[in-house]
């Protein structure tokens, strides 16, 4: 039988809509304010180009911006470029690489990740969550 935590992730996880793509606060913030436009992800799920999807930084609540998929493609973590590591919202690779490490875990330059260029597809965006 799963314990209490267990139950917690999993319920949590029913809770994501399809349509909705989870960042970082601080994260989110780059995206409202149009500084990232691109993001690596590690799911297995894909986001279809051209569609609209909800974005926020919690399990719960509603979208606090919509953001459309330009693009998605497949390329190993250590391949990405300076150009794709500024429409990340960063300015080094180092920089970036802190980031990923303080959300997954480990920078492994041979990890298969999917890219998803988007831009904002709304808006109507909460000022307060980008200030």
């Amino acid at each position: 039988m799963a314990n209490s935590k267990t139950k917690s992730k999993l319920l949590r996880r029913t809770r994501i809509r399809k349509g909705t793509m989870l960042f970082k606060e601080r994260l989110l913030k780059k995206v409202l304010r149009g500084q990232k436009t691109q993001t690596r992800r590690t799911h297995k799920r894909t986001l279809k180009p051209g569609r609209v999807y909800g974005i926020r930084s919690s399990y719960f609540g509603k979208p606090e911006g919509h953001i459309k998929i330009l693009r998605t493609f497949k390329q190993r973590l250590g391949d990405i470029s300076l150009e794709d590591v500024q429409k990340e919202g960063f300015k080094t690779l180092e920089e970036f690489q802190r980031e990923w490490i303080k959300i997954n875990g480990k920078w492994d330059p041979n990890q298969t990740v999917t890219v998803y260029e988007f831009q904002i597809a709304e808006e109507k965006i909460n000022q307060s969550k980008i200030s």
